[in-house]
């Protein structure tokens, strides 16, 4: 090969490899590379997924800090632990993509046990849920068979769908709709601005809203009826019996000395909610 050809094509090749450099770097700071909302990971720390929509489980506060009271019970296990606490926000459709990848060591969110009792390892339930109804005061809804032709709102994928399809499938066949959005947050605003008639959700999620609102307490109402109760868990990768088992015997010692029930009183979680340790 001619030298000066030569020659040319290397410095060719440089410039390449440099605007690639480059551009990978930009796409990175424009938010768009793929380790732009990962929390690194190892050993001594401990990361967990939830989803920040979540209150009074897990959200982000009026400061712009992620809060809630399994954050909080998580940040008390790392504390005993000698562990470095990471909340990394993760989008419910991302959860098992990121156990299994290993960027989050689990899902603690007002995570339901029930149903998905072989998709994950779990560790013991430790909060009794139960899925209601709520809607506003002022209507004229107040059982469950008043939601008959009325607009229903719930989070896709979430169990609300699946005991609305199942077990109470004659319940939701009697809506004019059922509506899958995004999160709780958004179906209590469409509640709030009339656009749905009534949203299936968790009852501490409920609770929260509702007293969380700008609206008055008292334009809000739960209906008596449950649709569904359930047991909330913290989800690790299917076969991570090492680290479930080290948290799980935390997290009872934290029943025992009443940590686990003070921080539930500090998020206005009732105590008979709380399933003890055996």
């Amino acid at each position: 090969m001619n030298k000066k050809i030569g020659f040319i094509l290397v410095l060719l090749l440089v410039s390449v490899m440099m605007v690639g450099s480059v551009s990978a770097g930009f796409f990175d700071f424009l938010g768009g590379g793929s380790s732009g909302n990962q929390t690194a990971n190892d050993n001594n720390t401990f990361v967990v997924g939830f989803e920040p929509t979540l209150a009074p489980f897990g959200y982000k506060d009026a400061s712009g800090n992620y809060t809630g009271f399994d954050l909080d019970l998580a940040k008390e296990v790392c504390k005993r632990n000698n562990w470095t606490f990471k909340a990394q926000p993760t989008e419910w459709d991302a959860k098992d993509k990121e156990l299994n990848s290993g960027a989050i060591d689990c899902f603690w969110n007002g995570f339901t046990i029930d149903g998905r009792e072989n998709d994950y390892t779990w560790s013991n339930p430790y909060l009794e849920n139960k899925q209601v109804f709520v809607v506003k005061s002022n209507s004229s809804i107040n059982n469950v068979s008043d939601l008959s032709g009325k607009t229903v709102e719930t989070q896709k994928n979430s169990t609300m769908v699946e005991a609305l399809n199942g077990n109470n499938k004659t319940i939701k066949d009697k809506f004019a709709n059922l509506t899958e959005v995004a999160d709780f947050d958004i179906a209590f605003k469409d509640l709030k601005s009339g656009s749905c008639d009534a949203v299936a959700m968790d009852i501490g999620v409920a609770e929260y809203d509702i007293k969380n609102s700008n609206s008055s307490a008292d334009d809000f109402k739960i209906l008596n009826e449950t649709i569904k109760t359930e047991k909330y868990g913290i989800g690790f990768k299917k076969g991570n019996d090492a680290l479930k088992d080290k948290v799980q015997t935390t997290l009872d010692e934290m029943f025992k000395d009443g940590t686990v029930a003070k921080i539930a009183e500090k998020y206005g979680i009732s105590q008979d909610s709380l399933i003890q340790p055996k």
